[in-house]
C-alpha cells in the first residue's frame, strides 16, 4: 500500500502511458465537489482548465506521455456516470483519451469489477474503496502475471470501448 502523495507522484514520473480502468458507479470525492453540485442542479459544472491537476496533464502529455481511461458505464448511467462523462470533456481538452463501455459489454469481456491505473504496462495500481464509495488507499502490483492479466484487460477494454465524443450520444439522459 501507498499513500496518496506517493500515488499523486506516479502521475508525474511514469514514463509513456498511464490508463485506468474506472468501473464505480459512483465516487463519494466527486459529490463533494462545487462541479458536480452545479451538475446535479442542471448548470454547466464549471471546469477549470488552469486547475493544477490540469496543468500537469497538460505538461505531461506535451512530453508525449499518454493518459488514457476506459469508463464502464450503467444503462441507464447513474448520476455519478453522468457527472463523469461531462467530466471527460475536461479530461479531453487536457490531453486524456477517454473512451466508455457498457456494463453489460465489460461483464461479457470478463472485465473485472475493480478500478485501476495500470503505469507503463508494469506497474498496477488498485485502488481500494470503503462501502460509501470513498477511496480508502492504494495498492501498488508488480507482480509480472497480474500485471499481464491487466495488460490483457487494458487491451481488451480499449477495443471494444466507444471514444468519449461519440458515446455521449447514446446516452440521453446527459443531454
Amino acid at each position: 500500500m501507498i499513500d496518496f502523495d506517493e500515488f499523486g507522484r506516479m502521475f508525474r514520473t511514469f514514463e509513456h502511458t498511464a490508463w485506468r480502468l474506472e468501473t464505480r458507479r459512483r465516487y463519494q470525492s466527486d459529490e463533494e465537489t462545487d462541479t458536480y453540485r452545479r451538475f446535479a442542479r442542471g448548470e454547466d459544472a464549471g471546469w477549470d482548465l488552469n486547475d493544477p491537476w490540469c496543468v500537469s496533464r497538460r505538461e505531461q502529455s506535451a512530453l508525449g506521455k499518454r493518459f488514457e481511461r476506459v469508463r464502464v458505464v450503467d444503462d441507464p448511467a447513474t448520476p455519478g456516470q453522468q457527472y463523469l462523462l461531462d467530466n471527460a470533456r475536461r479530461n479531453s481538452a487536457v490531453g486524456e483519451d477517454i473512451r466508455n463501455l457498457w456494463r453489460g459489454d465489460a461483464e461479457r469481456l470478463k472485465l473485472p469489477e475493480e478500478d485501476f491505473w495500470l503505469f507503463d504496462s508494469r506497474v498496477i495500481a488498485r485502488l481500494h474503496f470503503d462501502d460509501a464509495d470513498r477511496m480508502t488507499g492504494i495498492e501498488l502490483v508488480t507482480d509480472p502475471v497480474e500485471v499481464a492479466r491487466a495488460c490483457q484487460v487494458r487491451d481488451a477494454a480499449w477495443h471494444h470501448a466507444v471514444p468519449y465524443d461519440k458515446f455521449k450520444d447514446q446516452v440521453p439522459s446527459t443531454e
